[in-house]
């Protein structure tokens, strides 16, 4: 009797922890990595007055999660807006993705969108509007390998399949090598970032259309991921993690970083947004004169 009164408490203080659990954000998002549930709006999201030049950012998840970063982002996106003067939009919509409404908007940032958000039509749109000279940002989680089924975007767009990251969240230096380009003159050269590395099949150095901008020192963390019984190398050996890319007429910028909330608080970072969405938009600090295509 004594065995079945512990089992039955013990029991009730596990299913009480797990409940619990099942509250935090993180192993929310670790289940919905796990366990994904795939939708696909179809009808658009009204918008509002969008004063040309105007940014759409996108977060929809239907893998991962990044709460905290998709917050902390989104603000600042909003944030370099404001200063910048340009409009911005932000949605989880994928509705969003037609010609008449992409038509609307200079540069299109995927921020931690994840999961393969788009069905096969809204797919064709971003592609023709990028192709035909939009400006495209992907941020973290728009390089993983939750968007492995749209192979157009993985090989003409990131330009190599994601394989993975260390765990747990490691410090380590950015080193810019071009800073010259409009995307990172805000930078500093070097600077310590503390992130979630994504590591790739190959390094992107040398694939057609594709510039380097940065990369991560990979002395400066563990390269492993061990978790459980896994223990798998993820070093390149050459780790690029912020790029640019040639599209068609238009313009491409990669950044591997973004995991964390506090990233979108660090100034070089932010310097190198707030870059890639000029660059890729063909933005001066005054466009008064572009109008819609």
């Amino acid at each position: 009797m004594r065995l079945l009164r512990i089992t039955a408490w013990t029991v009730t203080v596990l299913l009480a922890l797990v409940f619990a659990l099942s509250l935090h954000p993180m192993v929310r998002s670790v289940y919905r990595a796990l366990r994904p549930s795939k939708s696909y709006d179809t009808k658009p999201p009204e918008l509002p007055n969008l004063p040309a030049p105007a940014l759409l950012v996108f977060s929809k998840t239907n893998g991962f999660r990044h709460e905290e970063a998709i917050e902390a982002g989104g603000k600042a996106f909003r944030e370099i807006a404001r200063r910048r003067g340009w409009s911005v939009f932000h949605t989880e919509n994928g509705a969003v993705f037609d010609p008449e409404t992409l038509a609307r908007f200079r540069v299109v940032v995927w921020h931690n969108a994840s999961g393969a958000p788009l069905n096969p039509v809204q797919r064709q749109a971003l592609r023709e509007w990028i192709e035909g000279g939009g400006g495209f940002v992907g941020v973290h989680a728009a390089l993983d390998d939750s968007h492995a089924s749209w192979e157009w975007y993985v090989s003409s767009i990131v330009g190599a399949k994601f394989t993975g990251h260390p765990l747990p969240h490691q410090a380590a230096t950015v080193r810019v090598e071009n800073s010259e380009h409009p995307a990172m003159q805000g930078a500093a050269p070097r600077w310590s970032h503390l992130d979630e590395w994504y590591s790739f099949e190959r390094s992107v150095r040398g694939v057609d259309g594709i510039e380097v901008l940065a990369s991560v020192d990979e002395a400066d963390y563990d390269q492993r991921l061990k978790l459980l019984w896994i223990d798998r190398d993820l070093s390149m050996g050459d780790h690029p993690v912020i790029w640019t890319r040639k599209v068609g007429r238009g313009r491409a910028f990669l950044s591997a970083l973004g995991h964390r909330g506090d990233v979108y608080e660090n100034a070089n970072y932010l310097a190198v947004l707030e870059g890639a969405v000029a660059w890729t938009g063909r933005l001066r600090p005054a466009d008064a004169e572009w109008q819609p295509r």
